[in-house]
């Protein structure tokens, strides 16, 4: 069986669109189809195209005994929500993830209470839907046009891009968090209070009825 037969088997299991399962790797509906036409033996998004068939990209690459994703990822992030997400700009994770939660798995190397949180709202449109699944790393600090995480105040987190403005005379860093979506306003740290609680490290897409 070759990488093509692996690739079209597994979306095919799956219930899967050439297009969706696309999508779900990042890559273009063409490209896609140039694997499973067997023009493309040795995709460079491999891991990408793995991740949307839930299997081990060795194993879509080189056959053998097939692996499942959750045989391969060994880590489980919480899946929490909004509030959450913003109780840990306060309190510690064992006190901030309270009540009950889903996981997700990932093979990334994360810090100790890295999470990861389902999109809701327009803001971040057309980049990030309603439903997507991102993944956040707490430990590392934001560079220029990250994604963050960030409380503004309220109750809640909040789901933004990052962009420093200035360091001030005493050396903190202002900055602000930018929708992609026109049609709502941008934070900025000098007019209210923000903290970053982490930065996305993983933007997962599901699948989604047209």
């Amino acid at each position: 069986m070759s990488l093509a037969d692996r690739v079209k088997q597994k979306r095919t299991e799956l219930g899967l669109t050439q297009a969706e399962a696309a999508q779900l790797a990042g890559i273009r509906q063409q490209s896609w189809q140039s694997i499973e036409n067997g023009d493309t033996r040795k995709p460079r998004n491999i891991v990408g195209i793995a991740k949307a068939l839930k299997c081990d990209a060795d194993w879509l690459l080189n056959g053998g005994a097939f692996m499942s994703t959750a045989e391969v990822n060994s880590r489980k992030v919480p899946l929490i929500n909004y509030v959450q997400a913003g109780a840990l700009a306060e309190k510690p994770p064992i006190e901030a993830f309270d009540g009950n939660f889903e996981y997700v798995m990932t093979d990334l190397e994360l810090s100790e209470f890295s999470f990861a949180l389902r999109i809701e709202g327009e803001s971040m449109e057309p980049d990030f839907k309603a439903g997507d699944v991102i993944i956040v790393d707490p430990d590392i600090e934001p560079a220029p046009g990250e994604f963050v995480v960030a409380k503004n105040g309220g109750d809640e987190a909040t789901f933004k891009k990052f962009r420093p403005t200035y360091t001030d005379a005493q050396g903190a860093q202002h900055f602000e968090l930018l929708p992609l979506n026109d049609d709502f306003p941008k934070i900025n740290s000098e007019m209210q209070p923000l903290k970053i609680i982490g930065v996305m490290v993983e933007h997962r897409i599901y699948r989604r009825k047209r």
